[in-house]
Order: C-alpha cells, then sequence, then structure tokens
C-alpha cells in the first residue's frame, strides 16, 4: 500500500494539470455525489493536497473531494482524449481540455466542505501530516514527550496514524535503523539527543522518500550496490525487505522479525542504542 509520500506526489501531479484550469467534466459513479457533478464543472480546482493516505482535490466553491484509495484504489492521469485500458472500475473522473484524472477501484469517497472536513471521520482520528502541515524537527521532539505517545513501544507508535499521519511500514524500518533505535525503546526512554536524531530521522527520512519516489538509502550506499547490477529492490532501502543482506553501514546481517503484527528489518549492531 502507498505510503505519506506516494499519495503526495500523486497529489502533486493531479494538481500540475487541475489547478486553475476549467473544467469540462466532473463525474462520479455514486448517486449522491454524481448530483453535484453539475454544479462541480462550474467551478474550477484551487488544490490537489493530502493527508496522510487520503488525497483532496479542493474546489473554488469550498467543495473538498475526498478519496481513500484504500488496497486498491488508484489515480490515473491521461489525455482526455485517450482513457486508459483497464479492467479497474471507474469511480471519478475530473477532466479539462486536455487531460483527466480518473480513479479507479476506490469505494471511500464523499464530497465535503472546507468548514466540515474536519468532521470527516477517517481525518479526524489523524495526525499531523509530515509532508503537508510544516511540521519541524522541534514539532516532532515535543509530540514524542506528550503523555498519550511518551510510552508507547516506537515500532507501534511511528505506524500510528493518531501520532503522524503518512508513516508506513516501510519508513518505520528505515527511520528506527537512521535513527540508532530498536522499535521496544519509548520515547521516555531517550535522551535528549536520542530523541532529537530521532525527530530528525523522522523528518529527513520521509522528506526523501517523497524527493526520490519512496527511495530512502543513502546515495553512496545505494551506488556502490547499483554498479554491482543489483535490481531497484536491493538499493532502494537501507534495511527494509533486506534481511539475510550485509548493512550498508557496517556490514551485520540484516534481521526481521514481526513487530505490532507487521514485518520489521534493522540492524542488530547500528541499532543498539
Amino acid at each position: 500500500m502507498p505510503e505519506g509520500p506516494e499519495i503526495r506526489r500523486v497529489a502533486d501531479r493531479l494538481g500540475k494539470v487541475l489547478v486553475g484550469v476549467p473544467l469540462t467534466q466532473v463525474w462520479f459513479a455514486f448517486p449522491e455525489l454524481e448530483a453535484m457533478a453539475g454544479r462541480l464543472r462550474q467551478t474550477h480546482v484551487t488544490a490537489v493536497d493530502c493527508w496522510g493516505k487520503a488525497l483532496l482535490v479542493i474546489f473554488a466553491d469550498g467543495h473538498v473531494l475526498y478519496s481513500h484509495n484504500q488496497l486498491y484504489g488508484v489515480w490515473r492521469l491521461h489525455r482526455s482524449d485517450q482513457p486508459p485500458r483497464t479492467n479497474r472500475i471507474l469511480r471519478a473522473r475530473l477532466s479539462t481540455s486536455r487531460h483527466t484524472a480518473s480513479l479507479y477501484s476506490a469505494s471511500d469517497i464523499s464530497l465535503w466542505t472546507t468548514e466540515t472536513l474536519e468532521r470527516q471521520p477517517f481525518l479526524a482520528r489523524l495526525g499531523p501530516d509530515l509532508l503537508t502541515h510544516d511540521v519541524s524537527t522541534g514539532d516532532i521532539v515535543a509530540r514524542l514527550g506528550e503523555r498519550r505517545f511518551a510510552s508507547r513501544g516506537l515500532g507501534s507508535l511511528l505506524l500510528d496514524q493518531g501520532f503522524y499521519a503518512g508513516i508506513g511500514n516501510y519508513l518505520r524500518s528505515e527511520i528506527l535503523f537512521y535513527a540508532g533505535l530498536r522499535p521496544m525503546k519509548r520515547p521516555k526512554d531517550l535522551s535528549d539527543t536520542q530523541r532529537e536524531k530521532l525527530a530528525n530521522s523522522i523528518l529527513t527520512t520521509i522528506l526523501q522518500a517523497y524527493r526520490e519516489a519512496g527511495v530512502t538509502n543513502r546515495p553512496v550506499w545505494r551506488k556502490r550496490v547499483q554498479q554491482a547490477g543489483e535490481r531497484r529492490a536491493q538499493w532502494r532501502f537501507a534495511v527494509f525487505d533486506r534481511d539475510g543482506k550485509p548493512c550498508h553501514a557496517c556490514g551485520a546481517t540484516i534481521q526481521r522479525e514481526s513487530v505490532a503484527s507487521r514485518r520489521f528489518y534493522y540492524c542488530p549492531v547500528c541499532q543498539q542504542g
């Protein structure tokens, strides 16, 4: 399932072709939404944003189209005169004279307004989005110290979207590797220096994943693997999905275990903090 960086990139791609451009078609598969299609076609898109794994299309009249891809949903961009060939079920379509954004297979779609959006059940449970809400390292350090988070094991806390939205399973392993921490550690167990390092790891890792299309490995490490002819799956990450392989930093064997019912990867040498 895509994580925050992937959804942010989708939002950016949609925004480039939809924002500020007159709409020629607005169509929904669901009758309660289709009733609003004519009105939305008379306005235009002012922004395409995301919050965690939810995508938000914001219209000039104040309406907001909420969609969550869940396991199978996907937005596809294509020329308006060249719809893609697919067996997926079309759920929504927003078209300009040149481009179309088509949403396939998603079932969680609804219309809100900028005033009512905070009451959307999924969004109401989310913490700030690391790529949308201008989060700083200091913000993360402060949040780690809050009572509701300080006693949680990091392995489960990082997956809790109420802590910060957008961190998924591959990011969790990568973040804790760069922070030098094991998943059973709690924020309250950490020194000030460790909390600062963890906060920096959270922010820099998700920003790198966003900028480099899901790649979180350090350039010098991945270059070495690329030159050896390895496939992308082996050079994309520092530790995730690399059990049995040598650590890029120290050469120890990467281990895998289950943490919070999800697979977790770590270096037993680098992560002794």
